[in-house]
C-alpha cells in the first residue's frame, strides 16, 4: 500500500524531467538557428510585446536605452524612465513624444531606483501586474514581460499617436517621411522591432542619439544646482555659440532637468532665425510648465509676451532688435529661473550686438558652445564683456597700468566714476563632440526648412481636433476685418500707397495690438509711418482683400477673445510656406498666387534664382524639396 502511494509522485517527477529535458531540447534547437544567423537574438533586457491594438508594453533594465525615430505616447507603468532629460515617473499622465528624422534622435533611459528588500518583491511585481491591468494589457503580453521582470526595471506603455499637427503637416508630400527613419539600419529585423513600429516608433543606432559630452553635463550640473540653490539670487542663463554647436538641444534638456525639479521655467527666445515656441521672426518670453519632448514645430504656443520682429535676421535694423529684446525682457518678473537664446551669429557685427545684449540682460551664467579651437568667437570672459566694445554700448576704458601689464590689482586705480560693482556672470564652456559641429552649412536639415515646418505646426491648430481628413486651409472660414479697424504696417521694405494690397494680399501677417487707438475718417486703410513696439497676439495668413466691401479675410487659430485686442497688422519678410501654396488637395485647375512662367530679368529677382538653385544642389541628409 505505501509504494501504491508513492506511485504518482514517481511518475508526477519522471514527467517533469521529462519535460524540463523537452524544453532544453527546444531552447538548443532555436539557439541552433540564431547561432547560424537566421534568427536574431532578442537583445537583454528590451522586451516590448504588443498589449493591445496601436499599443505596446516596453520593459527596460535599469541604464538600458531605446534610440528611436517616429512619434508615440508615453506613460510609465512601473518604475522610472528618463527622455531627454526629463524624468518620467508612474504618476506623470501620457506625454506626447517626437522623434522625427529632420532632428537628434530621441533615447529612451531607464532610471535606476533604490533596490527594495527582498521581502517586498511579491509585492512590486503585483503593483506592476495591476498597472498593466489598468490600462488593458494583455494577459499574454503581461505573463511575458513579468517573466524577465526585476525590482529595478521600468515598464512604460507606447501608445499610437496622431494629432492635428502632425497630420496637417504630414499631408503635404515633401513633409510625409518625416517621422520615419532616412536611413535603413543593416542591422537584422527583431521580433520587438515589429512591437515597435505597430506604435509608430523605429528602433535605430544610440550613435544617433543625443550625446552628452563631459563639458555639456558638467555645465548641466552646476546650472541646476544654481537653479534650485538660489543662494545668490534666481539665476538667469543666457545661452550662446556660433550656428550649429547645438544650442536649441541644450536649451531644451536644461528646461527639462529643471523642471524635474521646479514647476515653472521662464524661457526668452532671441534667436529670430530659429524659435523654439513660436513662428520665426519673434523675441518671446514664455512660461514653460511642460517637457519638450520634440522640435519647434510639436509644442507652437502663445506665450506670455511676444514681440514680432518680421524677419530672420536683425542685419538691417539692430537698434529696433535691441529695443524689441529690452521691451520683452521688462516683463520678466524675476521669480523662477530664465534661460535665453540668442542668435548664431557670433562674427563681425553679431558678435558685437552680442555684447550688447548680455550688458542689457546682465546674465548670472553664460553658456558659450563652441569648437575647442575657438575659432568663432572670443571667450566671453566677464573682463572681455567689461572692457570691450559692443555694437552699440561702449567698452570701459581700461586703466594705464593695466594696459601697461601691470598685474597687481592692489597698485590699479579704476578711473575715477567707473563702475565696477556690475554683477559678474559665470562663464561655462561646453564643447560640442556631435559629428560636423561647428561646421557651416552642415547642419541636418536646411534653416529655411525647420521655419516653414513651425509655420506649419502653427498653422496646424486651425483642424479639428477629431481624428479625421486633414482640412485644407482654403477650405476653412476666414475672420472678415474691416480695413478701417486695424493699423497696417509693412516693416521689412517701403511699399508705396497704391502697391500695399497687392504687398498684403496672400501674405503672413502678425496680429498685434498697439496702445494707440485706430481712428479713421474714411473706410480705410489705415497705414503706419513707423513699426511700432508692441504686443504679438497671433499670425494669421491673409486669404483675400475684398476692395469693395473694404475687407481683410484673415484665417488665423487665435480665439475670438483676443482676436478683439488685435488693432494692427505687421506684414514682415516671412513668407508663407510654398508647400501650402503648390501642394493644398481639393485645388483643381490654376492655383493661385503661384506661376511658373516669371521673368528673372526684372530687378530683384536673381536672389529667388539664387535660392532657388542653391536649395536644389545642396544635399542634406532630410531629404525635402520645396523647389
Amino acid at each position: 500500500m505505501p509504494a501504491r502511494r508513492n506511485r504518482p509522485r514517481r511518475a508526477l517527477a519522471r514527467a517533469l524531467a521529462r519535460g524540463s529535458r523537452a524544453e532544453a531540447a527546444w531552447r538548443e534547437f532555436a539557439a541552433s538557428f540564431t547561432r547560424i544567423g537566421m534568427v536574431p537574438p532578442a537583445e537583454p533586457g528590451l522586451v516590448a510585446v504588443e498589449a493591445a491594438e496601436g499599443t505596446a508594453v516596453l520593459l527596460l533594465e535599469p541604464r538600458q536605452a531605446l534610440t528611436f525615430t517616429g512619434k508615440c505616447r508615453l506613460r510609465c507603468l512601473y518604475g522610472a524612465v528618463r527622455l531627454l532629460g526629463f524624468a518620467v515617473a508612474s504618476h506623470h499622465p501620457g506625454l506626447p513624444v517626437f522623434s522625427p528624422a529632420t532632428h537628434c534622435a530621441l533615447s529612451l533611459e531607464a532610471l535606476p531606483g533604490a533596490r527594495p528588500p527582498a521581502a517586498a518583491l511579491r509585492q512590486l511585481r503585483a503593483a506592476a501586474r495591476a498597472a498593466m491591468r489598468s490600462h488593458r494589457v494583455r494577459r499574454q503580453a503581461r505573463v511575458k514581460l513579468m517573466a524577465r521582470f526585476s525590482p529595478d526595471c521600468a515598464v512604460v506603455l507606447l501608445e499610437h499617436l496622431d494629432t492635428p499637427v502632425t497630420r496637417f503637416l504630414l499631408s503635404h508630400p515633401p513633409l510625409s517621411r518625416l517621422f520615419e527613419p532616412q536611413k535603413k539600419e543593416e542591422s537584422n529585423f527583431r521580433p520587438e522591432d515589429a512591437v515597435l513600429a505597430s506604435v509608430g516608433i523605429v528602433k535605430c543606432s544610440p550613435d544617433q542619439g543625443l550625446l552628452v559630452s563631459e563639458s555639456m553635463y558638467l555645465a548641466l550640473e552646476e546650472l541646476i544646482q544654481a537653479c534650485c540653490a538660489e543662494d545668490e539670487g534666481i539665476p538667469v542663463v543666457l545661452v550662446c555659440g556660433p550656428k550649429n554647436t547645438g544650442k536649441s538641444t541644450f536649451n531644451r534638456y536644461l528646461i527639462n532637468l529643471l523642471l524635474n525639479r521646479l514647476p515653472v521655467v521662464e524661457y526668452m527666445e532671441c534667436d529670430i532665425g530659429q524659435t523654439e515656441f513660436t513662428p520665426p521672426g519673434c523675441v518671446s518670453l514664455s512660461s514653460v510648465t511642460e517637457p519638450v519632448l520634440g522640435p519647434p514645430f510639436t509644442h507652437q504656443q502663445m506665450p506670455s509676451k511676444m514681440v514680432y520682429y518680421g524677419q530672420t535676421s536683425c542685419e538691417q535694423d539692430t537698434e529696433r532688435y535691441l529695443d524689441v529684446v529690452k521691451y520683452v525682457f521688462s516683463y520678466y518678473k524675476k521669480e523662477v529661473p530664465l534661460i535665453i537664446n540668442t542668435m548664431g551669429w557670433v562674427k563681425g557685427d553679431g558678435l558685437l550686438l552680442l555684447i550688447d545684449i548680455i550688458r542689457l540682460l546682465s546674465p548670472s551664467h553664460i553658456v558659450q558652445m563652441d569648437t575647442c579651437d575657438w575659432k568663432a568667437m572670443p571667450p566671453l570672459t566677464p573682463e572681455h564683456i567689461h572692457f570691450s566694445a559692443g555694437l552699440h554700448t561702449k567698452g570701459k576704458q581700461q586703466s594705464k597700468c593695466k594696459q601697461l601689464g601691470v598685474g597687481s590689482t592692489e597698485s590699479c586705480q579704476y578711473p575715477e566714476g567707473e563702475d565696477m560693482s556690475a554683477p559678474q556672470h559665470k562663464l561655462l564652456y561646453v564643447h560640442p563632440e556631435f559629428p560636423r559641429a561647428g561646421v557651416a552649412g552642415e547642419a541636418r536639415v536646411h534653416s529655411g526648412i525647420l521655419r516653414d515646418m513651425s509655420i506649419l505646426g502653427y498653422l496646424g491648430q486651425l483642424q479639428s481636433p477629431d481624428i479625421g481628413a486633414v482640412l485644407p486651409l482654403h477650405s476653412l472660414v476666414p475672420y472678415q476685418v474691416p480695413f478701417n479697424a486695424v493699423a497696417l504696417r509693412v516693416i521689412h521694405t517701403d511699399v508705396a500707397p497704391s502697391n500695399i494690397m497687392y504687398a498684403v494680399n496672400a501674405s503672413w501677417v502678425g496680429l498685434c495690438c498697439i496702445p494707440e487707438e485706430v481712428r479713421c475718417q474714411t473706410e480705410g486703410p489705415v497705414l503706419l509711418t513707423q513699426t511700432p513696439v508692441c504686443d504679438c497676439l497671433g499670425f494669421g495668413i491673409v486669404r483675400g482683400v475684398d476692395m469693395e466691401k473694404k475687407l481683410y479675410h484673415i484665417l488665423t487659430p487665435v480665439p475670438p477673445a483676443n482676436l478683439r485686442l488685435v488693432n494692427c497688422l505687421l506684414l514682415g519678410n516671412i513668407a508663407i510656406p510654398n508647400c501650402v501654396l503648390v501642394g493644398q488637395q481639393g485645388i483643381e485647375g490654376e492655383i493661385p498666387y503661384v506661376t511658373s512662367d516669371y521673368n528673372y530679368s526684372i530687378m530683384g529677382s536673381g536672389k529667388l534664382r539664387k535660392k532657388k538653385q542653391h536649395l536644389k544642389r545642396r544635399q542634406y541628409p532630410f531629404e525635402c524639396d520645396y523647389t
